[in-house]
């Protein structure tokens, strides 16, 4: 049974997740790529009280979705996943049994996407718990912000909004069904990122540029428009929940491509969400009536929002 021990956590680890028998020493192997391959890597942290709140999910869908969203990012950039490193601090507030089943969902998604732990930190704190992940993959072609070119659509892998949805079910008293799950409520409780589509966009050379949709469809649209120097006119229709809300972990990316022919690529279906124009004095446009507006600023701002 785990205990709330550096050498029972780091036990419980080296026992269930795939590659924790080689964490023997106090550094770990950075993951190889092959010849031909960029290593890159990214690094996510969640914290209770401002990232999750466990009244409202299973400890296991938690860990799940820790590893999840952090290889989402790996994805979006047209990387392949080959390890990652956990950092865990635990407050002495924590029940052991909570921790455990947030490391079994974290060891089960590590084992569905195929990905070694390989090193990692835990330390005590006086209250609450803060989970820590990098990760690292390899991409053969590296989807990067700074692709979009005047002329390109803008598409999705999944409509955003669900998510965001969900947490306004969730903050007005809705709980998770577990028998007849609210589709929207999942999305932001258990989200399953396609991963492996960002692979297959970035074997495609008409899919110009590529971003992880976590901050909400705007904020990030503003960020591919500032780094390719464009601007970007979003669809008509877009429900504000699509527009501003977050943790939708779809793949968002630039292309010439049509639906159909992208379609017929990927065996997936896609939405467009926006198109690119030359650069005017706004980066994000939308239309009313006749004329092009800038969009209003409502992105999701880490430092001052709550997201749970």
């Amino acid at each position: 049974m785990l205990t709330l021990s550096e050498t029972s956590v780091v036990s419980w680890i080296q026992q269930h997740f795939p590659g924790g028998e080689a964490l023997t020493d106090d550094c770990g192997s950075i993951p190889v790529p092959i010849a031909g391959e960029t290593l890159l890597v990214t690094t996510d942290l969640m914290e209770s009280g401002r990232h999750f709140n466990l009244e409202w999910r299973s400890p296991g869908m938690l860990g799940h979705k820790l590893l999840a969203v952090n290889l989402s990012d790996l994805d979006s950039s047209g990387a392949r996943p080959l390890g990652f490193t956990l950092t865990l601090a635990i407050g002495q507030d924590i029940d052991p049994a909570i921790l455990e089943q947030i490391l079994e969902g974290l060891a089960e998604a590590a084992n569905y996407y195929s990905i070694p732990i390989t090193g990692g930190d835990t330390v005590g704190r006086e209250r609450g718990l803060g989970l820590g992940i990098t990760a690292f993959g390899a991409a053969t072609r590296r989807l990067h912000r700074n692709g979009v070119s005047d002329g390109d659509n803008i598409y999705v892998d999944n409509m955003p909004g669900a998510s965001h949805r969900g947490l306004l079910k969730l903050l007005s008293g809705k709980r998770l069904d577990t028998v007849s799950p609210d589709a929207d409520i999942m999305a932001h409780l258990a989200p399953r990122p396609d991963i492996g589509l960002g692979v297959r966009l970035a074997e495609i050379p008409q899919v110009h540029a590529c971003i992880d949709l976590s901050d909400g469809l705007s904020k990030d649209l503003r960020a591919l428009a500032g780094a390719s120097g464009v601007s970007i006119v979003v669809e008509p229709g877009l429900s504000d929940d699509s527009l501003y809300g977050g943790e939708d972990y779809s793949r968002c990316f630039a292309s010439t491509l049509t639906p159909e022919t992208l379609r017929e690529l990927t065996d997936r279906e896609f939405f467009l969400v926006a198109r690119a124009i030359p650069k005017t004095n706004a980066p994000l446009l939308m239309y009313s009536g006749c004329a092009l507006l800038p969009v209003e600023d409502r992105s999701f701002e880490h430092f001052l929002n709550t997201d749970q």
